[in-house]
């Protein structure tokens, strides 16, 4: 039977109605595997190995058999008794812990690299370290749009009297977190970026701002290298900014459009190349502007929409690098 342990936050706390890691249990569940839960914080290292204080975890069945979040009553899932065990016991481990990108989630990653080879880790550990979320995307400069990282104000006060209207945001923030639209001549350009930098002394980016965004930030899903054939369209609530579900944004599904496939593909291979088998890349308009590694979301609103089965899909090549291995 394959063991598969998910380093993720408590699942008494998770959105049934959406959380994607929900939908990667299932699958997992359905395939007959031992599933076992675990936070990063329940990870440590003994005797030479990474070990970690697990517990068995099922969903009912009553929700697994749709995942539909009005099923799930008080005992919706089950949980074992906590155990300490060698993490190479397990043959895959999803690294599904929320951001915040702090030490402890790095530290997190440096004990997942001290797992033998023989347990498929999914994303890599280093490269979730390696690969800023907002960073990351300037790997690829033929897809993103005019941007600058910097933690002071000359260069970017004079990136914006080239661009106009910008938006500004920490490059360690999360569902749209920190994210400021700066319009050109705004009189609070400098207290923003006085808090965003901490007076200079953390860089930050500035993009230049997209219109496109009434339309939608689109979140496409990459599964070892290959784009789904559709994307989910975040549309911002009336007088935000922001699209990110999170900030109330709203969900419509559609096909991807030729432009966002190429994007993907222009990623794919390097996301092959570090171990990066299920990300998603977030596009406005006709620009890449974040690659999301760390827990990327937006299964269940998909799956829903177009009767799809991303988390097995996820499995199904999970189990084939498995077998290569």
């Amino acid at each position: 039977m394959v063991q598969v342990a998910f380093v993720m936050d408590p699942i008494a706390g998770l959105n049934l109605k959406k959380d994607s890691t929900l939908a990667m249990i299932r699958s997992a569940q359905l395939r007959g595997w031992d599933i076992h839960c675990l936070d990063s914080s329940d990870l440590f290292f003994k005797d030479s190995e990474c070990w970690g204080r697990t517990r068995t975890v099922s969903l009912s069945e009553r929700f697994v058999e749709s995942l539909d979040y009005r099923l799930a009553e008080n005992n919706w899932h089950t949980l074992g008794e906590e155990q300490e065990q060698q993490m190479s016991e397990m043959d895959i481990i999803f690294m599904r812990k929320d951001p915040p990108f702090n030490m402890n989630y790095i530290y997190a990653t440096y004990l997942l690299e001290r797992v033998p080879q023989t347990t498929l880790v999914v994303n890599d550990p280093g490269s979730l370290r390696d690969c800023n979320e907002k960073f990351y995307a300037t790997m690829f400069p033929q897809c993103c749009p005019p941007l600058i990282v910097s933690a002071h104000s000359e260069p970017i006060r004079s990136f914006q009297e080239a661009q106009g209207n910008l938006v500004l945001k920490k490059l360690d923030g999360m569902g749209g977190s920190s994210v400021f639209r700066v319009m050109a001549g705004d009189p609070n350009m400098g207290v923003i970026m006085e808090t965003l930098t901490e007076h200079g002394t953390e860089p930050i980016m500035a993009q230049r701002y997209l219109p496109e965004i009434t339309s939608g930030d689109k979140r496409i899903l990459i599964v070892n290298g290959k784009p789904l054939d559709y994307v989910l369209a975040r549309i911002p609530k009336k007088g935000e900014a922001r699209a990110n579900l999170a900030a109330g944004g709203t969900g419509e599904g559609q096909a991807i459009s030729d432009r966002e496939r190429w994007i993907a593909n222009q990623i794919a291979p390097d996301l092959v190349k570090r171990g990066l088998m299920f990300v998603g890349i977030d596009v406005i308009g006709d620009f890449l502007t974040e690659i999301n590694v760390t827990c990327p979301t937006c299964i269940r609103e998909l799956d829903a929409q177009f009767s799809l089965d991303i988390a097995g899909m996820l499995l199904d090549a999970v189990e084939a690098k498995l077998e290569q291995s």
